[in-house]
Protein backbone atom coordinates (compact mmCIF):
# COMPACT_ATOMS: atom_id res chain seq x y z
CA UNK A 1 0.00 0.00 0.00
CA UNK A 2 0.99 3.65 -0.80
CA UNK A 3 1.53 5.44 2.69
CA UNK A 4 1.56 9.08 0.51
CA UNK A 5 -1.24 11.23 1.22
CA UNK A 6 -2.93 13.14 -1.70
CA UNK A 7 -2.48 17.40 -1.81
CA UNK A 8 -6.25 17.22 -1.03
CA UNK A 9 -5.92 15.30 1.79
CA UNK A 10 -2.80 17.19 3.43
CA UNK A 11 -4.91 20.55 3.15
CA UNK A 12 -8.05 19.23 4.62
CA UNK A 13 -5.33 17.72 7.35
CA UNK A 14 -4.17 21.41 7.62
CA UNK A 15 -7.41 22.74 7.73
CA UNK A 16 -8.99 20.15 10.49
CA UNK A 17 -5.67 20.73 12.73
CA UNK A 18 -5.68 24.21 12.57
CA UNK A 19 -9.27 24.39 13.40
CA UNK A 20 -9.04 21.96 16.92
CA UNK A 21 -6.20 23.94 17.66
CA UNK A 22 -7.42 28.08 17.44
CA UNK A 23 -11.25 26.61 18.05
CA UNK A 24 -11.72 23.66 19.87
CA UNK A 25 -9.44 23.06 22.54
CA UNK A 26 -9.70 26.60 24.04
CA UNK A 27 -13.16 25.04 25.03
CA UNK A 28 -11.52 22.38 26.64
CA UNK A 29 -11.85 23.64 30.15
CA UNK A 30 -15.65 24.95 29.50
CA UNK A 31 -17.60 24.21 32.46
CA UNK A 32 -20.76 22.87 30.37
CA UNK A 33 -19.18 20.01 30.63
CA UNK A 34 -20.62 16.87 32.71
CA UNK A 35 -19.73 13.47 34.14
CA UNK A 36 -22.38 12.17 31.16
CA UNK A 37 -20.39 14.71 28.93
CA UNK A 38 -20.58 17.98 26.92
CA UNK A 39 -24.14 19.80 27.55
CA UNK A 40 -26.86 19.96 24.56
CA UNK A 41 -25.45 23.71 24.22
CA UNK A 42 -21.91 23.07 24.08
CA UNK A 43 -22.16 20.41 22.09
CA UNK A 44 -24.41 22.67 19.25
CA UNK A 45 -22.27 25.06 19.56
CA UNK A 46 -19.02 23.38 18.90
CA UNK A 47 -20.71 21.58 16.07
CA UNK A 48 -21.98 25.37 14.47
CA UNK A 49 -18.58 25.95 14.63
CA UNK A 50 -17.46 22.72 12.45
CA UNK A 51 -19.99 24.05 10.07
CA UNK A 52 -19.17 27.34 9.20
CA UNK A 53 -15.46 25.71 8.42
CA UNK A 54 -16.93 23.35 5.94
CA UNK A 55 -15.63 20.68 8.01
CA UNK A 56 -19.17 18.66 9.51
CA UNK A 57 -19.86 15.44 9.01
CA UNK A 58 -17.15 14.79 6.55
CA UNK A 59 -17.62 11.02 6.45
CA UNK A 60 -21.24 10.58 5.15
CA UNK A 61 -22.39 10.65 1.82
CA UNK A 62 -22.19 13.73 -0.94
CA UNK A 63 -26.25 12.90 -1.13
CA UNK A 64 -26.61 13.54 2.32
CA UNK A 65 -24.06 16.66 2.21
CA UNK A 66 -20.72 14.85 3.64
CA UNK A 67 -17.64 14.75 1.88
CA UNK A 68 -17.96 10.87 1.33
CA UNK A 69 -14.29 10.54 3.05
CA UNK A 70 -12.56 7.18 2.13
CA UNK A 71 -11.18 5.21 5.20
CA UNK A 72 -8.06 6.08 4.41
CA UNK A 73 -9.04 9.85 4.43
CA UNK A 74 -10.97 8.69 7.69
CA UNK A 75 -8.05 7.94 9.66
CA UNK A 76 -5.94 11.10 8.65
CA UNK A 77 -9.13 13.30 9.73
CA UNK A 78 -10.11 11.64 12.84
CA UNK A 79 -6.92 11.10 14.47
CA UNK A 80 -6.36 14.71 13.93
CA UNK A 81 -10.09 15.71 15.52
CA UNK A 82 -8.94 13.15 18.54
CA UNK A 83 -6.67 15.34 19.45
CA UNK A 84 -9.01 17.27 21.31
CA UNK A 85 -11.71 15.59 23.88
CA UNK A 86 -13.93 17.99 22.07
CA UNK A 87 -12.73 17.32 18.38
CA UNK A 88 -14.96 14.03 17.42
CA UNK A 89 -17.91 15.93 18.84
CA UNK A 90 -17.60 19.12 17.08
CA UNK A 91 -17.01 17.45 13.37
CA UNK A 92 -19.60 15.33 14.13
CA UNK A 93 -18.00 12.10 13.96
CA UNK A 94 -18.33 10.76 17.45
CA UNK A 95 -19.93 7.19 18.54
CA UNK A 96 -22.29 6.13 17.73
CA UNK A 97 -23.38 8.91 15.32
CA UNK A 98 -20.88 7.99 13.33
CA UNK A 99 -21.16 4.50 13.03
CA UNK A 100 -25.12 5.24 12.60
CA UNK A 101 -24.45 7.64 9.41
CA UNK A 102 -22.49 5.03 7.99
CA UNK A 103 -24.87 2.64 8.48
CA UNK A 104 -28.15 4.03 6.87
CA UNK A 105 -26.14 5.51 4.18
CA UNK A 106 -25.43 1.86 3.34
CA UNK A 107 -28.77 0.29 4.40
CA UNK A 108 -31.74 3.07 4.84
CA UNK A 109 -34.18 3.63 2.24
CA UNK A 110 -34.94 6.90 0.69
CA UNK A 111 -38.08 7.71 2.64
CA UNK A 112 -35.53 6.69 6.01
CA UNK A 113 -32.44 8.91 4.55
CA UNK A 114 -34.46 12.20 4.39
CA UNK A 115 -36.26 11.69 7.74
CA UNK A 116 -33.66 10.57 9.93
CA UNK A 117 -30.03 10.56 8.14
CA UNK A 118 -30.27 14.31 6.79
CA UNK A 119 -30.91 15.85 9.97
CA UNK A 120 -28.37 13.74 11.58
CA UNK A 121 -25.65 14.17 9.07
CA UNK A 122 -26.08 18.45 9.34
CA UNK A 123 -25.59 17.96 12.81
CA UNK A 124 -29.36 18.96 13.93
CA UNK A 125 -30.22 15.82 15.34
CA UNK A 126 -28.70 12.86 17.50
CA UNK A 127 -28.86 9.16 17.84
CA UNK A 128 -28.23 6.34 19.87
CA UNK A 129 -27.58 2.54 19.03
CA UNK A 130 -29.89 0.02 21.10
CA UNK A 131 -28.07 -3.01 20.90
CA UNK A 132 -26.14 -4.49 24.69
CA UNK A 133 -28.67 -5.56 26.90
CA UNK A 134 -28.25 -6.42 30.81
CA UNK A 135 -28.12 -10.14 31.52
CA UNK A 136 -29.68 -12.57 30.71
CA UNK A 137 -29.12 -10.78 27.34
CA UNK A 138 -26.88 -9.63 24.74
CA UNK A 139 -23.65 -8.45 25.58
CA UNK A 140 -20.67 -9.83 23.44
CA UNK A 141 -22.62 -12.68 22.26
CA UNK A 142 -25.55 -11.45 20.00
CA UNK A 143 -26.96 -14.35 20.12
CA UNK A 144 -28.05 -13.99 23.30
CA UNK A 145 -30.82 -10.97 22.07
CA UNK A 146 -34.00 -11.44 24.23
CA UNK A 147 -35.36 -7.74 23.58
CA UNK A 148 -38.29 -8.58 20.85
CA UNK A 149 -40.50 -7.63 18.59
CA UNK A 150 -43.83 -8.99 17.82
CA UNK A 151 -46.09 -8.27 14.47
CA UNK A 152 -49.33 -6.26 15.06
CA UNK A 153 -51.02 -5.78 11.90
CA UNK A 154 -48.71 -2.94 10.06
CA UNK A 155 -46.77 -2.43 13.39
CA UNK A 156 -44.04 -4.06 15.83
CA UNK A 157 -44.61 -4.16 19.40
CA UNK A 158 -41.37 -4.09 20.66
CA UNK A 159 -40.30 -5.04 24.46
CA UNK A 160 -37.28 -5.27 25.96
CA UNK A 161 -34.18 -3.58 28.11
CA UNK A 162 -30.82 -2.13 26.67
CA UNK A 163 -27.86 -0.36 28.45
CA UNK A 164 -24.84 1.17 28.14
CA UNK A 165 -26.66 2.89 25.20
CA UNK A 166 -24.08 5.57 24.17
CA UNK A 167 -25.66 9.10 23.64
CA UNK A 168 -29.69 7.78 24.79
CA UNK A 169 -30.47 10.99 26.79
CA UNK A 170 -31.49 13.60 24.30
CA UNK A 171 -31.04 11.49 21.07
CA UNK A 172 -33.60 12.59 18.41
CA UNK A 173 -33.99 8.61 17.12
CA UNK A 174 -32.67 5.17 17.73
CA UNK A 175 -31.99 1.97 15.93
CA UNK A 176 -32.94 -0.82 18.20
CA UNK A 177 -31.71 -4.68 17.42
CA UNK A 178 -34.68 -6.75 18.16
CA UNK A 179 -35.53 -10.40 17.93
CA UNK A 180 -38.42 -10.77 15.56
CA UNK A 181 -41.20 -13.98 15.49
CA UNK A 182 -39.21 -16.38 13.28
CA UNK A 183 -35.75 -15.58 15.66
CA UNK A 184 -33.74 -13.68 13.63
CA UNK A 185 -32.88 -10.11 14.53
CA UNK A 186 -33.92 -6.82 13.08
CA UNK A 187 -32.77 -3.04 13.32
CA UNK A 188 -35.80 -0.94 13.23
CA UNK A 189 -35.51 2.68 13.54
CA UNK A 190 -37.84 5.12 15.85
CA UNK A 191 -38.37 8.47 17.39
CA UNK A 192 -37.38 8.45 20.86
CA UNK A 193 -40.67 10.65 21.98
CA UNK A 194 -42.71 7.37 21.15
CA UNK A 195 -44.64 6.38 23.59
CA UNK A 196 -42.88 3.09 24.91
CA UNK A 197 -39.12 4.47 24.73
CA UNK A 198 -38.14 4.99 28.47
CA UNK A 199 -34.69 6.11 29.27
CA UNK A 200 -34.56 4.56 32.88
CA UNK A 201 -31.44 6.27 34.33
CA UNK A 202 -28.00 7.38 32.87
CA UNK A 203 -25.09 5.53 34.18
CA UNK A 204 -21.98 7.06 35.62
CA UNK A 205 -19.14 5.61 33.91
CA UNK A 206 -15.16 6.68 33.88
CA UNK A 207 -15.48 8.64 30.62
CA UNK A 208 -17.33 11.71 29.95
CA UNK A 209 -16.41 12.45 26.58
CA UNK A 210 -20.24 11.41 24.51
CA UNK A 211 -23.11 14.15 24.58
CA UNK A 212 -25.98 12.14 26.50
CA UNK A 213 -23.95 9.78 28.02
CA UNK A 214 -24.60 6.09 28.62
CA UNK A 215 -27.68 5.29 29.51
CA UNK A 216 -30.51 2.19 30.36
CA UNK A 217 -32.95 1.84 27.95
CA UNK A 218 -36.35 -0.04 28.29
CA UNK A 219 -38.72 -0.04 25.48
CA UNK A 220 -42.57 -0.86 27.20
CA UNK A 221 -44.72 -1.89 24.16
CA UNK A 222 -43.13 0.74 22.12
CA UNK A 223 -45.11 -0.15 18.71
CA UNK A 224 -42.93 0.85 15.22
CA UNK A 225 -44.79 0.89 12.25
CA UNK A 226 -43.05 -2.19 9.65
CA UNK A 227 -41.83 0.67 6.96
CA UNK A 228 -39.91 1.84 10.19
CA UNK A 229 -37.50 -1.22 9.67
CA UNK A 230 -34.42 -0.22 8.89
CA UNK A 231 -33.24 -2.76 5.65
CA UNK A 232 -34.82 -6.11 5.36
CA UNK A 233 -36.60 -7.89 8.17
CA UNK A 234 -34.01 -10.93 9.44
CA UNK A 235 -30.63 -9.22 8.72
CA UNK A 236 -30.06 -7.24 11.87
CA UNK A 237 -26.79 -9.46 12.37
CA UNK A 238 -25.81 -8.81 8.97
CA UNK A 239 -26.52 -5.30 9.11
CA UNK A 240 -24.65 -5.07 12.56
CA UNK A 241 -21.00 -6.34 10.62
CA UNK A 242 -21.65 -3.44 8.33
CA UNK A 243 -22.11 -1.21 10.69
CA UNK A 244 -19.07 -2.60 13.79
CA UNK A 245 -16.01 -3.23 11.15
CA UNK A 246 -15.60 -0.06 10.09
CA UNK A 247 -17.08 2.39 13.46
CA UNK A 248 -14.53 -0.25 15.63
CA UNK A 249 -11.69 1.03 13.42
CA UNK A 250 -12.72 4.87 13.97
CA UNK A 251 -12.53 4.72 17.62
CA UNK A 252 -8.86 3.59 16.69
CA UNK A 253 -8.25 6.42 14.54
CA UNK A 254 -10.12 8.75 17.23
CA UNK A 255 -7.97 7.51 20.29
CA UNK A 256 -4.92 7.68 18.18
CA UNK A 257 -5.20 11.60 17.51
CA UNK A 258 -5.97 11.40 21.62
CA UNK A 259 -2.64 9.43 22.35
CA UNK A 260 -0.91 11.68 20.39
CA UNK A 261 -1.81 14.77 22.77
CA UNK A 262 -0.60 12.85 25.83
CA UNK A 263 2.36 12.20 24.77
CA UNK A 264 2.99 15.91 23.24
CA UNK A 265 2.17 16.53 26.59
CA UNK A 266 4.39 14.33 28.50
CA UNK A 267 7.24 15.73 26.11
CA UNK A 268 6.56 19.43 26.66
CA UNK A 269 6.96 18.56 30.29
CA UNK A 270 10.07 16.19 30.03
CA UNK A 271 11.44 19.20 27.77
CA UNK A 272 10.78 21.97 30.61
CA UNK A 273 10.67 20.51 33.80
CA UNK A 274 13.80 20.00 35.63
CA UNK A 275 15.04 17.52 38.15
CA UNK A 276 18.91 15.82 39.86
CA UNK A 277 20.55 18.88 37.53
CA UNK A 278 19.11 18.23 33.96
CA UNK A 279 15.94 18.03 32.00
CA UNK A 280 13.28 14.88 33.05
CA UNK A 281 13.63 13.78 29.66
CA UNK A 282 17.42 13.24 29.72
CA UNK A 283 16.55 10.53 32.36
CA UNK A 284 17.20 7.27 30.57
CA UNK A 285 14.13 5.95 32.68
CA UNK A 286 12.02 8.99 31.01
CA UNK A 287 13.22 9.22 27.82
CA UNK A 288 12.61 5.60 27.24
CA UNK A 289 9.16 5.78 27.68
CA UNK A 290 9.06 8.56 25.17
CA UNK A 291 10.55 6.52 22.83
CA UNK A 292 8.45 3.64 23.49
CA UNK A 293 5.42 5.62 23.39
CA UNK A 294 6.32 6.55 19.61
CA UNK A 295 6.84 3.64 18.80
CA UNK A 296 3.46 2.02 19.79
CA UNK A 297 2.06 4.81 18.20
CA UNK A 298 4.15 3.98 14.47
CA UNK A 299 2.58 0.48 15.25
CA UNK A 300 -1.36 1.98 15.78
CA UNK A 301 -1.14 3.51 12.78
CA UNK A 302 0.08 1.49 10.71
CA UNK A 303 -2.54 -1.18 11.72
CA UNK A 304 -5.19 1.05 11.67
CA UNK A 305 -3.80 2.64 7.34
CA UNK A 306 -3.99 -1.60 6.50
CA UNK A 307 -7.61 -1.81 7.69
CA UNK A 308 -8.38 1.10 6.11
CA UNK A 309 -6.75 0.43 3.09
CA UNK A 310 -8.43 -3.58 2.98
CA UNK A 311 -12.04 -1.72 3.89
CA UNK A 312 -10.98 0.52 0.79
CA UNK A 313 -10.84 -2.12 -1.38
CA UNK A 314 -14.25 -3.03 -0.86
CA UNK A 315 -13.37 -5.87 1.77
CA UNK A 316 -15.06 -7.17 4.85
CA UNK A 317 -12.21 -6.16 7.05
CA UNK A 318 -13.63 -8.31 10.19
CA UNK A 319 -10.05 -9.67 10.65
CA UNK A 320 -8.04 -7.04 10.17
CA UNK A 321 -10.49 -4.52 12.15
CA UNK A 322 -10.15 -6.86 14.94
CA UNK A 323 -6.67 -6.74 15.06
CA UNK A 324 -6.44 -3.28 14.59
CA UNK A 325 -8.65 -2.91 17.70
CA UNK A 326 -6.28 -4.88 19.90
CA UNK A 327 -3.67 -3.60 18.75
CA UNK A 328 -4.86 0.20 19.08
CA UNK A 329 -6.35 0.06 22.19
CA UNK A 330 -3.43 -2.10 24.14
CA UNK A 331 -1.24 0.25 22.58
CA UNK A 332 -2.98 3.72 23.25
CA UNK A 333 -3.46 2.71 26.99
CA UNK A 334 0.31 2.34 26.97
CA UNK A 335 1.06 5.81 25.96
CA UNK A 336 -1.57 7.59 27.63
CA UNK A 337 -0.28 5.48 30.64
CA UNK A 338 3.22 6.51 30.15
CA UNK A 339 2.10 10.23 29.60
CA UNK A 340 0.42 10.24 33.21
CA UNK A 341 3.94 8.42 34.53
CA UNK A 342 6.35 11.33 33.09
CA UNK A 343 3.49 14.44 34.43
CA UNK A 344 3.35 12.57 37.76
CA UNK A 345 1.27 14.94 39.93
CA UNK A 346 0.14 16.61 37.06
CA UNK A 347 -1.04 13.09 35.01
CA UNK A 348 -3.60 12.83 37.88
CA UNK A 349 -5.09 16.21 38.10
CA UNK A 350 -7.26 17.85 36.28
CA UNK A 351 -4.20 20.71 35.53
CA UNK A 352 -3.65 18.81 32.67
CA UNK A 353 -5.59 17.41 29.92
CA UNK A 354 -4.03 13.87 29.89
CA UNK A 355 -5.87 13.07 33.42
CA UNK A 356 -9.32 13.35 31.01
CA UNK A 357 -7.76 11.28 28.09
CA UNK A 358 -6.94 8.57 30.50
CA UNK A 359 -10.03 8.25 32.25
CA UNK A 360 -11.92 8.08 28.77
CA UNK A 361 -9.74 5.83 26.78
CA UNK A 362 -10.02 2.79 29.50
CA UNK A 363 -13.09 1.80 28.62
CA UNK A 364 -11.53 0.91 24.57
CA UNK A 365 -10.51 -2.18 26.07
CA UNK A 366 -14.16 -3.02 26.53
CA UNK A 367 -16.28 -2.10 24.62
CA UNK A 368 -16.77 -2.77 20.77
CA UNK A 369 -15.86 -6.52 22.28
CA UNK A 370 -13.78 -6.66 24.79
CA UNK A 371 -10.14 -7.72 23.55
CA UNK A 372 -10.30 -11.28 24.86
CA UNK A 373 -13.48 -11.78 22.30
CA UNK A 374 -11.36 -9.94 19.43
CA UNK A 375 -9.00 -12.81 20.44
CA UNK A 376 -11.42 -15.73 20.38
CA UNK A 377 -12.41 -14.87 17.53
CA UNK A 378 -8.97 -14.81 15.90
CA UNK A 379 -8.02 -18.02 17.54
CA UNK A 380 -10.96 -19.74 15.73
CA UNK A 381 -9.90 -18.64 12.42
CA UNK A 382 -6.16 -19.47 12.85
CA UNK A 383 -7.64 -22.59 13.54
CA UNK A 384 -10.21 -23.12 10.60
CA UNK A 385 -7.73 -21.97 8.31
CA UNK A 386 -4.98 -24.49 9.62
CA UNK A 387 -7.50 -27.12 9.71
CA UNK A 388 -8.54 -26.37 6.26
CA UNK A 389 -5.00 -26.77 4.93
CA UNK A 390 -4.18 -30.18 6.39
CA UNK A 391 -7.40 -31.16 4.81
CA UNK A 392 -6.05 -29.93 1.52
Amino acid sequence: MNFELSDELKALQAKVRSFIRDEVMPLESDPRQTPHGPTEELRNELVALARKKGLLTLHASREMGGAELSHVAKAVIFEEAGYSPLGPTALNIHAPDEGNVHLMDVVASEAQKERWLRPLVEGKTRSCFAMTEPSPGAGSDPSMLSTTAVRDGDDYIINGKKWFITGAEGAAFAIIMARTDDGNATMFLTDTDRPGFIVDRMMDVMDSCFTGGHGVVRFENLRVPATDILGEIGKGFRYAQVRLAPARLTHCMRWLGAAQRAHDEACRYASTRESFGKRLGEHQGVGFMLADNEMDMLTTRLAIMHCAWVLDKGERGNTESSMAKVISSESIWRVIDRSVQVLGGQGVSGENVVEKIFKDARGFRIYDGPNEVHRMSLARKILARNTDKSKG
